[in-house]
């Protein structure tokens, strides 16, 4: 009896939401690439109005002004290249010196006896 009382709690809901009418429709290429597009347009709007790549604009004799409405005025194609060679640009740059800084830190705290990485034989 349990089993029944089971089976019907669950059957009815299921029911009631298989008779809700559904609408499927085609989606364009352009409606799927919208989002895209827009996320590389914020992306790169975003990069150029960090300081310090207005103060590079600005040390090679670039108006930042001037820079921003040329970027606003690139083609999709040219907007996707743009985004993905900020990518490409050196965010980790002094990676090396991170490497060597821990490096010698590490010597450092071995030499002072605080902690033990090459055991002595």
């Amino acid at each position: 009896m349990r089993a029944k009382s089971f089976i019907a709690g669950l059957l009815v809901p299921c029911l009631l939401l298989s008779t809700m009418p559904v609408r499927a429709e085609m989606i364009g290429t352009a409606q799927m690439l919208a989002p895209a597009a827009d996320a590389q347009r914020e992306r790169v709007d975003a990069f150029m109005a960090r300081e310090d790549v207005q103060r590079q604009f600005e040390a090679l004799g670039v108006n930042p002004a001037d820079a921003a409405t040329r970027v606003a005025s690139l083609t999709e194609s040219e907007l996707q290249a743009l985004s993905s060679r900020i990518d490409s640009l050196p965010a980790g740059a002094g990676a090396l010196e991170l490497v060597l800084v821990v490096l010698l830190i590490l010597i450092i705290l071995e030499l002072v006896g605080v902690i033990d990485i090459f055991p002595r034989i």
